[in-house]
């Protein structure tokens, strides 16, 4: 049976090795620092390994006999994990949106004999592969928009928000620069800029800029795209409260502070909605075309436990791209990008399938 070692006991990770496990093809270790990892995993068929996952020591211990290792800890400590998965000779997965750790697997992915597969997940992940598959329709590229939201079904306070993933990996994406392609030319916008409006099944929202989303796009389309860029999708009125928290009271210094404020103010919630939107222009048969992707997923009931709209999305997509290399369906080893991956073999796929419904 394939082994796989979740490095990362949160409410993704624990998504993660619920899927794999049920699926009977994998048997599945949790690793993490924290003994309160163990009430999210209630599965007995998964191990818990109690270890500190900042420690390159007791993470090599713990990838012993492991095949595929993935990283559902926050962004910084994801170098440390692809380190140790190749030390280890095992494949590294992870979730990051992070551009810097992203290029740091990418290094270490040049020497490495084993497969790399960073920015799993929805957001950059499934995105990817879904504007990639419409941009191969065109004879030539005008401009790629993605868009993706993961928002509460019942929205009540004023950020019309509420906590369903990583704060760390929220924070980053609203602070860093994010790349784009403008005028064929790859480019760094601000954050929280760009701001749009739209309507969508009849319900209004919002989408700007933020860090991270687009994963590789930026080099895989380069020379062939005019316009490319990222958003995240917002109910509105976020956007300003944002920028008035992160940059007119300059928390985007303080991150800590905007962490603990948020984890302090703002619900977690079950209820949510994820929303995928992307749009593709260009030229076809001689003629000026457009073609789009949408999905909404809700948060449902999945192997018996109640999984959010952003676990089902983020672990469905992580679980997929592990599947299908383990199928042989991607490359067997080096630097793998999202995009990589077919999005017919994806929905295809018992984990992809998640996004076809």
């Amino acid at each position: 049976m394939y082994q796989v070692l979740v490095v990362g006991g949160g409410k993704i990770g624990s998504a993660i090795a619920e899927m794999l496990t049920a699926s009977g093809a994998y048997k599945v270790s949790v690793a993490d620092r924290s003994k309160d990892f163990m009430t999210h995993i209630q599965n007995p068929a998964i191990r818990k390994i109690e270890a500190d996952v900042a420690n390159e020591k007791q993470l090599l211990q713990a990838m012993h006999g492991t095949q595929a290792v993935l990283s559902a800890l926050p962004y910084a400590l994801n170098p440390l994990v692809a380190r140790a998965a190749a030390q280890a000779g095992a494949h590294y997965f992870d979730l990051t949106e992070d551009v810097t750790s992203t290029r740091t697997v990418k290094q270490l992915a040049e020497k490495g004999k084993t497969a790399f597969v960073p920015q799993c997940g929805l957001a950059p992940g499934f995105i990817g592969i879904a504007a990639h598959h419409l941009s191969k329709n065109f004879d030539q590229l005008h401009r790629v928009s993605m868009r993706v939201g993961a928002l509460p079904q019942f929205p009540v306070n004023r950020l019309k928000y509420t906590l369903t993933w990583s704060t760390d990996g929220l924070i980053n994406e609203y602070c860093n620069p994010c790349e784009a392609i403008e005028n064929g030319k790859k480019v760094d916008l601000p954050p929280l800029e760009g701001l749009e409006t739209f309507a969508l099944d009849g319900v209004e929202y919002e989408a700007f800029n933020t860090s991270g989303g687009l994963g590789t796009l930026c080099d895989t389309l380069a020379g062939r795209v005019q316009f490319l860029n990222y958003k995240t999708i917002r109910y509105p009125g976020h956007q300003n409260l944002m920028q008035f928290l992160l940059q007119d009271l300059r928390l985007q210094e303080r991150r800590d502070v905007m962490k603990n404020i948020l984890e302090n103010a703002i619900p977690n919630t079950h209820q949510d909605v994820v929303l995928v939107f992307v749009n593709v222009t260009g030229i076809k048969g001689g003629k000026l075309w457009q073609e789009t992707y949408s999905r909404k997923i809700y948060a449902k009931e999945i192997n018996g436990k109640w999984m959010s709209a952003i676990q089902i999305t983020t672990a469905a997509g992580a679980c997929a791209m592990i599947d299908l290399h383990r199928e042989g369906k991607l490359p067997a080893h080096g630097f793998i990008k999202q995009e990589d991956a077919n999005l017919d073999q994806f929905l295809a796929n018992r984990f992809g399938k998640h996004y076809a419904i």
